[in-house]
């Protein structure tokens, strides 16, 4: 039973929606934030990396960055550049990318069902990439990046959405990067109380992108209750900015990997290796993708081969049976060395957006080998977060990206 709430959401005048609407925070780098600030100024980057006000010898962990965050946070809606809804509603946030759109509700879901996973997760968070969140949230009082969840289709959600947007938006506009954002208003109290007895029938709902901004602002939820003993659950602390998407709306790309060397395996080895564990498909083509689970495209010394996991090497489980499982414990591992790819500086990811083109570029650069990986399905995600198991890391790449500032859940 999943508790998602309408909430009185401070959102950017119509004026300034395309000024203020800024991709995720931890998208950049701290040189790139730099950048992208002083290029846009008005961007609401500015505020999720208050970094970007100080000089770069300022610590940008240090307590005057966040109260600079919060202090241009209150700056902003005084000068009008938001505004807040005086009532508590849903709203609908469609994104259309390369002629694909895919249209969720804007709600506050509960830091409970997260504890208690109803929200279900799918990667481990890791203390100190959530503890620059928790400081930001905590210091603003306010949620500024909402988490991208997902749930498993329902009609009476759809045909609420779909009247939705037959009205006009209070947004709509194109970023620079070419995706298309309109938002509309769900105003009437029948489609606020279909809307939330829809998920409350639900037993589960998933966490698709957000797992470090989701486990800080719970964890701010959760000290404000401390901070708070006679709580009653209704307050704003014990809800968390989201945004929900229907499962068949959703695209998962590709996320690939490159390896710097052969661990020290000249390429006929590597190559005799190999025919123990795929079976390579000849193809004409250059570059290639995979074309179903259990292949991947591998690009060495110029050359692109189709492999296929030979049959018994395949495994029906939620998470051995990845794609990106088996190539790390039948490939990555046993062959190349890489015991542990989050920490091994042998191996980078690179987001199945930047195409194949990208591969290409790392091998003929920084790479000795690449591969290009099938793109786990939105099923096999809640596969392993049904079984309460986690995915190896940079399993899912999820395109397009919400954008922070369009809405914000004052805590």
């Amino acid at each position: 039973m999943a508790h998602v709430i309408p909430f009185k959401a401070i959102r950017p005048s119509r004026e300034e929606a395309a000024i203020i609407a800024a991709l995720p925070y931890d998208v950049y780098n701290r040189k790139e934030a730099y950048e992208k600030v002083k290029e846009q100024p008005g961007s609401f980057l500015a505020i999720d990396r208050p970094e970007t006000q100080f000089s770069e010898d300022v610590d940008m962990y240090s307590d005057e960055v966040y109260l600079k965050a919060a202090e241009m946070l209150n700056n902003w809606i005084e000068k009008g550049r938001f505004i807040q809804d005086n009532e508590e509603f849903y709203y609908v946030y469609e994104l259309t990318m390369d002629g694909r759109s895919q249209t969720g509700i804007v709600a506050a879901a509960s830091i409970d069902d997260y504890a208690n996973s109803v929200i279900k997760k799918h990667e481990n968070t890791r203390a100190e990439k959530e503890q620059d969140r928790i400081r930001h949230v905590d210091t603003c009082s306010a949620q500024t990046g909402p988490i991208f969840l997902a749930y498993k289709a329902d009609e009476t959600i759809t045909g609420i959405v779909e009247k939705a947007k037959t009205r006009n938006p209070i947004y709509d506009f194109t970023a620079e990067d070419g995706i298309s954002h309109r938002c509309w208003i769900i105003d009437d109290m029948m489609s606020r109380a279909l809307i939330a007895t829809a998920f409350e029938k639900m037993e589960s709902i998933y966490i698709a992108d957000g797992h470090h901004r989701a486990a800080s602002a719970v964890k701010v939820g959760m000290k404000r209750r401390e901070e708070n003993p006679g709580y009653t659950g209704h307050e704003d602390f014990n809800f968390f900015l989201s945004v929900l998407f229907p499962d068949d709306e959703l695209k998962i790309y590709d996320y690939n990997r490159v390896v710097k060397d052969l661990n020290g395996l000249a390429l006929e080895e590597f190559l005799e290796e190999l025919d123990s564990i795929v079976d390579i498909i000849e193809t004409s083509e250059a570059p290639i993708r995979p074309a179903k689970k259990g292949q991947w495209a591998m690009l060495l010394d110029s050359t692109w081969y189709l492999c296929q996991v030979k049959s018994e090497l395949l495994i029906d489980d939620p998470v051995e049976g990845l794609d990106v499982s088996l190539l790390q414990n039948l490939i990555l591992e046993p062959l190349l060395g890489i015991e542990d790819p989050k920490t091994d500086e042998r191996i980078d990811f690179v987001g199945g957006i930047r195409g194949l083109d990208e591969l290409e570029r790392r091998c003929q650069t920084d790479s000795k080998i690449a591969f290009a990986m099938y793109p786990t399905s939105i099923a096999e995600l809640f596969a392993v977060a049904d079984a309460g198991l986690l995915m190896p890391p940079k399993s899912t790449w999820f395109e397009p990206k919400l954008r922070s500032g369009l809405f914000i859940h004052k805590i």
